[in-house]
């Protein structure tokens, strides 16, 4: 592993406990400029997740806890008149940051979510006619709970797609939980040992190396065989989109880089698939009652598809 990001998941584990396939994963994506969306149950650390890596980095860090009453305004900002110049001020929103939380995103209105849409998809903010650049790097980090539904508005595809993965963090295993109730006696010591180790033009660096990521033609195609099959599966209603496949390349290129090489190898694309693929499917009857889940389904439909070196 690269021994600048071994020391950011380090750093990051002085808070969060037995999660470095999470921590690794939200990493990959930050890497190749993406967005992340953790669905999981109250109480596993989402929020302290998203906090302790903002602190890792030397950046701008918003959290905005969106609820039916936050207003577009609040997350990408607004216009008023300067009562000297007369003139159209831009007053920032939470959005105009490297790191911004979007702590549980469902229970904002459809309104405000949309809001969302161009700033994640080309990290910029247009009001009044006036284009507002993000600062580099940029990462949404969103939360949600998928049991409680009471109060909360489904995600549209168009910004579910928008996420280059979703992930869920699962219980810990039993002697990290008990780590994790020591380390609850001091949780406000805890979270003051997490000190920047990386500056933004660290992170800027690390994401044009993971550019130059050589990808074989093999693997891109294999990459594409499963998106593929993903659009034709009768268990499927809604297949990946293109966006997703150019979203499995480069988070398969992340994930390599992490992991020490300059190049991708079928392993990492069957890494990453599941995050990365599995929310931007929808399936169809018979896929419900065949499968628990979308990525139960995207494993499955993933096995008929025969890898680089399995076809060797």
């Amino acid at each position: 592993m690269d021994e600048r990001i071994a020391k950011l998941i380090e750093n990051i584990e002085k808070v969060i406990v037995g999660k470095t396939e999470p921590i690794t994963k939200i990493i990959t994506a930050m890497l190749c400029e993406g967005h992340v969306l953790i669905e999981d149950v109250p109480g596993v650390g989402k929020t302290q997740l998203v906090s302790a890596l903002a602190k890792s980095v030397d950046g701008i860090f918003n959290r905005i806890q969106l609820t039916p009453d936050v207003m577009p305004s609040d997350i990408v900002g607004f216009s008023m008149v300067n009562q000297v110049t007369r003139e159209l001020e831009y007053k920032q929103g939470a959005a105009m940051c490297n790191f911004l939380l979007a702590d549980e995103i469902n229970r904002a209105s459809p309104k405000s979510q949309s809001s969302l849409l161009e700033v994640m998809e080309e990290h910029q903010i247009s009001i009044d006619g006036n284009t507002h650049v993000l600062p580099t790097p940029f990462m949404t980090l969103a939360t949600q709970n998928p049991v409680e539904t009471y109060g909360t508005y489904h995600l549209p595809e168009a910004q579910m797609d928008r996420f280059i993965m979703k992930i869920s963090m699962g219980y810990p295993a039993y002697e990290d939980e008990l780590r994790i109730m020591e380390n609850g006696e001091h949780s406000s010591n805890r979270s003051k040992e997490i000190e920047p180790v990386m500056t933004t033009q660290d992170i800027s660096k690390l994401i044009s190396e993971v550019r130059n990521v050589k990808v074989a033609p093999s693997v891109r195609r294999y990459i594409l065989d499963i998106v593929t099959a993903t659009r034709e599966s009768q268990y499927v209603r809604l297949g990946v989109s293109p966006r997703g496949s150019i979203a499995l390349l480069r988070t398969s290129k992340a994930y390599a880089y992490v992991n020490g090489r300059d190049y991708v190898v079928p392993d990492d694309v069957k890494a990453v698939m599941s995050e990365t693929l599995a929310h931007r499917i929808i399936l169809s009857p018979k896929g419900k009652s065949a499968f628990e889940n979308n990525e139960q389904a995207l494993e499955g439909i993933s096995m008929t598809v025969t890898s680089p070196v399995e076809a060797e």
